[in-house]
């Protein structure tokens, strides 16, 4: 496994527009919205998880790279709808202004659209690969279903439909953490599980990376509900006070600063032990989530 996020990371934004498809130059407008909003910078978690899992499994990071960059284009197209009006309405992403302040609602409706398809395109174009090995057509079509049904309708389109009638309403504890797990937490669950399997992970590797990616997921989204308290916009890249402005509830409203920092805590801790067999091995993933626990933007 390579030892730094950055490596990772250079990979990925290396990579990245290489694997979109081509469009026609009569579509130009829809290439550089797309584009707009995939280069304006980021964490690019979910890709370096997936790639990072593959050669945790003992695969090579470079065979994942297609299914981490259509991870990519995923969450773009995801954060591209969010900040529409009839969404979460917001002028600011990853410092600049949101797509549909730059293109327009239509245009960025349809940036997003492109992702999307674009994502589920490039997994596609690469089965063809691997007709001549069965068992390795067989871990690509498992890597490409498992975040087909991470960003669907039972994973993060089904957290974002429960955060949007949740809005102005009591929310149990129970019903938030049902929108963290699926409206942030499957696009990262699904990036770590899609990256083991490419890398050929056995059933305990799986069961143990899950429940890491669980925690990690729930944690990251806590984090994120502390920051849009704490932090300030300027750091953040982004809007703070989004949630209050939109009557939303989240971990802090519910449960106050106090008791969300001790449950990132205790979600973070749990993320390590479950690793900790593995030793020097998952250093990788243990100092990720550590960095993600303390993290400011």
């Amino acid at each position: 496994m390579r030892e730094s996020y950055d490596e990772y990371l250079k990979i990925l934004n290396d990579n990245l527009l290489d694997y979109l498809p081509p469009v026609d130059p009569k579509s130009s407008t829809l290439y550089d919205a797309m584009k707009y909003s995939l280069t304006a910078g980021g964490k690019r978690l979910r890709p370096v998880l997936l790639m990072a899992s593959c050669e945790f499994a003992g695969g090579k990071a470079e065979k994942a790279l297609p299914y981490a960059c259509a991870m990519e284009y995923i969450h773009t197209y995801s954060l591209i709808h969010d900040d529409l009006p009839c969404m979460d309405d917001d002028d600011l992403r990853r410092g600049k202004p949101t797509n549909h302040k730059v293109y327009g609602v239509g245009m960025a409706t349809l940036a997003g659209d492109g992702l999307l398809n674009s994502a589920f395109e490039v997994m596609s174009k690469n089965l063809f690969m691997n007709f001549d090995d069965p068992d390795e057509l067989k871990r690509h079509i498992n890597a490409m279903y498992i975040i087909t049904k991470a960003a669907g309708i039972t994973g993060m389109v089904a957290g974002q439909v429960s955060d949007i009638e949740s809005e102005h309403t009591e929310c149990s504890e129970e019903m938030l953490e049902y929108i963290h797990r699926n409206k942030t937490g499957a696009l990262l669950v699904g990036s770590v599980k899609a990256g083991l399997v490419l890398g050929g992970a056995d059933k305990e590797m799986l069961d143990d990376m899950t429940v890491y990616a669980e925690n990690l997921g729930l944690a990251y989204q806590i984090r994120d509900d502390l920051l849009d308290v704490l932090g300030s916009a300027e750091e953040m890249g982004k809007n703070s006070g989004a949630d209050a402005q939109h009557e939303k509830v989240t971990y802090v409203s519910l449960n106050g600063v106090e008791n969300s920092e001790k449950k990132l805590k205790e979600l973070t801790q749990e993320a390590v032990n479950v690793i900790e067999k593995y030793y020097d091995n998952a250093e990788f993933f243990r100092n990720l989530i550590l960095k993600l626990s303390e993290r400011t933007k």
